[in-house]
């Protein structure tokens, strides 16, 4: 197929452009797909990157405090500046430092900050006895409150053999 703008290269970029419901289809050669792009100004391509780094923009996470020039990871340090441009963190312990900024973009994006998705089979059933663990702790919290000590007690036995079982 020949480009639609030029008529002499071959076209390898398929542009659509949708304005008031009316869809337009080019298929440009890769030096009119770029004059376009200027053209229309469409600004960075969009990419995982470019997409946190909008969402880690102004306004859209807790700011860092006025008192520290530079917010800093201690171990591979990465800048606050570099973190909201790039969305991107250097190492592990960008985790912990990060942590503040990384809470509320990680809600936004999945709607919680727990992992609800799919576990690996292999550890499968560790991860079930820890959330099953998690649920009697709650339980015997509840038990504890309300001065149901017998079932407390019960519970925290059933704890102690499901933590056995772990280990």
């Amino acid at each position: 197929m020949i480009c639609e703008r030029c008529k002499q290269q071959p076209a390898s970029v398929h542009y659509t452009e949708v304005i008031n419901n009316q869809k337009r289809q080019m298929y440009l050669c890769p030096a009119c797909a770029e004059e376009a792009h200027k053209a229309f100004d469409l600004g960075a391509p969009l990419n995982l990157h470019n997409l946190l780094a909008g969402l880690m923009g102004p306004g859209n996470v807790k700011e860092v405090p006025e008192n520290e020039a530079e917010f800093l990871c201690e171990t591979c340090g990465l800048s606050d500046a570099a973190f909201g441009k790039y969305g991107l963190l250097g190492c592990g312990g960008c985790y912990q430092y990060f942590g503040e900024r990384l809470e509320p973009l990680l809600r936004r994006i999945h709607g919680s900050t727990r992992h609800t998705g799919k576990v690996p089979q292999r550890s499968r059933n560790k991860y079930l006895l820890i959330q099953e663990v998690d649920r009697l702790r709650a339980q015997m919290r509840e038990a504890v409150e309300k001065e149901e000590f017998e079932r407390a007690a019960a519970l925290r036995d059933a704890i102690r053999d499901l933590q056995q079982r772990l280990a």
